[in-house]
C-alpha cells in the first residue's frame, strides 16, 4: 500500500449502483455459530448465533501472531527454554536450545498450529502466559471485542476463553491488514530459517487450494470447541470474512458461505480515466503533466452500494521528474471504507 500524499486537490464521486437483484436464501450450516462479513465495509451479509460465546480453539492463535508481528522486536534471535515449550497439544517441534525470533513463531502458529510457538512467544514478550493474555485482552479492546476473553495464547480449552463469530471476524479482519501477517497466512507453504537450517512449514488450511482467492486465515480445533475455522477469500477487489465455531463440516460450510457472499456482488469496471488531471512541474518554464494509473480492473459492487473516487497528489513538483515515476494515488472508496489504491504515474519527462 502506498503512503498518502501530503496534499488532496481532487476529490469527486462516481456513483455505480448494482443492479443485481438477490432473493434471500435459506442456507444449512453445520456451526453452531457463524458469520459472513464484507472485510472491508463491516456488513454482515449472514449470521447465525454470531454474538453467542464460545470456545474458539487454535483460531486464538490469530491475535497471538499478530502480536507477534507488531512487536518491535519481532526480527531479533532469541534462545527457546524448557519453560517456553512446556505445553500440551500441537507443536512446531520446537526444542530447547533453538534460536528463532517472533516472526518465525507466528510462521509455526499459523501454518502449524504450534502450542509451543505460541507460550514461547507469550514468555518471550511478557514473561509470563498470564500476562501475555493481558496483552492479547487489551489489543481486543482497541479491535472493539466486546465478548472476547483471553486466557491462553494457544486456545488450549479454559472456561474464561470465549470469542464470539463477530469478534473473531473483526479480529480477522485486522489481522490481515498486517503485510507479514498476510503474506504467512495466504501460503500453502512457508519456509522459514533457524539454527542455520531452512524448514517449509505446510499450512493446515485447505481452503487455500479448494476455494478461489482464499487468503488465509487459521484453523482450529479441541474436543471442547470442535472445529473451528476463521477464512478470508478476497475477489474482484472485495475480501469477505468467514467464521465458523464449533462446525463438524466447516469446509463446507465456508464454500457454502462464500458461494452465496459471492453471488450478492456484481462486477463493475473502475473509473481509471485520469485524462483532467494536469500536474504542476516547477521548471524553468512551468509546464504540466498528465498521468495515467498502474492498474486497470473491476470491483465487485452490491446493490445500491456507491464508490467514489478521491485522487491524491502534491500540489506541485520539481524537475526533474521521469515518465513512469509515482505522481501520486487514486483511492477507491465504498460506504466511507477505504478498498483499493491504484498508483498514478507521470507520462512524460521534464528535465
Amino acid at each position: 500500500m502506498i503512503k498518502k500524499i501530503t496534499a488532496v486537490i481532487l476529490s469527486f464521486s462516481l456513483i455505480l449502483i448494482c443492479a443485481l437483484s438477490v432473493s434471500a436464501k435459506e442456507i444449512s450450516v453445520s456451526a453452531k455459530a457463524c458469520i459472513l462479513m464484507d472485510a472491508d465495509t463491516g456488513e454482515i451479509l449472514y449470521e447465525k448465533n454470531a454474538d453467542k460465546k464460545l470456545s474458539m480453539a487454535s483460531t486464538t492463535k490469530i491475535m497471538t501472531a499478530l502480536l507477534c508481528l507488531e512487536n518491535n522486536e519481532r526480527d531479533t534471535l532469541f534462545k527457546i527454554k524448557r519453560e517456553h515449550i512446556l505445553v500440551e497439544g500441537s507443536s512446531m517441534g520446537l526444542l530447547e536450545g533453538d534460536e528463532v525470533n517472533l516472526k518465525i513463531l507466528a510462521a509455526g502458529m499459523l501454518m502449524l498450529s504450534g502450542n509451543d510457538a505460541a507460550n514461547a512467544a507469550a514468555i518471550k514478550i511478557s514473561g509470563s502466559i498470564e500476562s501475555f493474555c493481558g496483552l492479547m485482552n487489551n489489543r481486543a479492546k482497541e479491535m472493539g471485542l466486546l465478548n472476547t476473553s483471553f486466557k491462553t495464547p494457544s486456545g488450549l480449552d479454559d472456561d474464561e476463553h470465549y470469542s464470539t463469530a463477530l469478534d473473531m471476524a473483526r479480529l480477522g479482519a485486522e489481522a490481515i491488514k498486517n503485510p507479514d501477517f498476510l503474506e504467512i497466512c495466504s501460503k500453502s507453504k512457508y519456509t522459514v530459517k533457524y539454527n542455520g537450517k531452512r524448514r517449509t512449514l505446510y499450512n493446515h488450511n485447505r481452503l487455500l487450494k479448494e476455494v478461489e482467492g482464499c487468503i488465509g486465515i487459521k484453523t482450529g480445533f479441541t474436543k471442547k470447541s470442535g472445529r473451528c475455522l476463521v477464512s478470508a477469500v478476497r475477489r474482484n477487489g472485495r475480501t469477505l470474512i468467514c467464521v465458523t465455531l464449533n462446525a463438524p463440516n466447516d469446509w463446507s460450510d465456508h464454500k457454502r458461505l462464500y458461494s452465496f457472499g459471492f453471488d450478492l456482488f456484481e462486477n463493475h469496471k473502475l473509473d481509471t480515466d485520469f485524462e483532467h488531471i494536469k500536474l504542476d512541474v516547477l521548471t524553468e518554464s512551468d509546464v504540466s503533466l498528465s498521468v495515467s494509473s498502474l492498474g486497470e480492473g473491476e470491483i465487485g459492487l452490491k446493490k445500491g452500494e456507491e464508490i467514489k473516487r478521491e485522487i491524491y497528489v502534491k500540489p506541485f513538483y520539481f524537475a526533474p521528474v521521469l515518465k513512469g515515476e509515482m505522481a501520486g494515488e487514486a483511492v477507491y472508496i465504498i460506504n466511507d471504507k477505504e478498498v483499493l489504491r491504484l498508483p498514478l504515474i507521470f507520462n512524460e519527462t521534464v528535465l
